[in-house]
């Protein structure tokens, strides 16, 4: 028999869930690689998504704390597809994927697992990267480390300039 190793998924799994949410509080000071923070504007941010599809799967989450897609200015939903855009080009620059799945769940019954603070997905995909994995073994393949990952996109990112959060 032969055993495919997750080590990452046992972490989530027995690690205390933090009280309160996970996406505010996230300032310069905390340690954007410790946070997986790629790319901050002066109302989003891009991060990897810990516990990933597949790799490269970004979060693009507004500062503010809302899970009401009503709530966001026009000048924070025009940052929000923005700073998507960019989370994007980068991607294609580095992985060159075949296409991308980007999305938001809003809401438990929609799948949100963060449901209290809105965020899009964006998620890299190659043709035939699908496998029977996840249908069978509830498990995803994944071939890079989170911080070999984060260390590869985080060059091609550009440093914002001023005092931004």
């Amino acid at each position: 028999m032969e055993r495919l190793w997750a080590p990452w998924r046992m972490e989530y799994i027995l690690n205390e869930k933090p009280s309160g949410c996970i996406f505010c509080g996230i300032d310069s000071s905390t340690g954007d690689r410790e946070r997986l923070i790629l790319y901050r504007s002066k109302h989003s941010f891009i991060m990897l998504n810990r516990y990933p599809y597949t790799n490269g799967h970004l979060l693009i989450v507004p500062y503010r704390h809302t899970a009401d897609l009503n709530d966001l200015a026009e000048y924070e939903m025009l940052d929000l597809f923005e700073t998507l855009t960019l989370a994007r080009n980068v991607l294609h620059e580095v992985a060159s994927p075949d296409g991308y799945n980007i999305g938001m769940n809003l809401g438990k019954a929609a799948g949100a697992g963060v449901d209290e603070h809105l965020h899009m997905h964006i998620v890299p995909r190659w043709s035939g990267d699908t496998n029977y994995m996840s249908v069978l073994s509830d498990v995803r393949v994944m071939p890079e480390n989170l911080l070999t990952t984060y260390d590869t996109l985080i060059r091609r990112f550009p440093k914002p300039a001023g005092n931004l959060p």
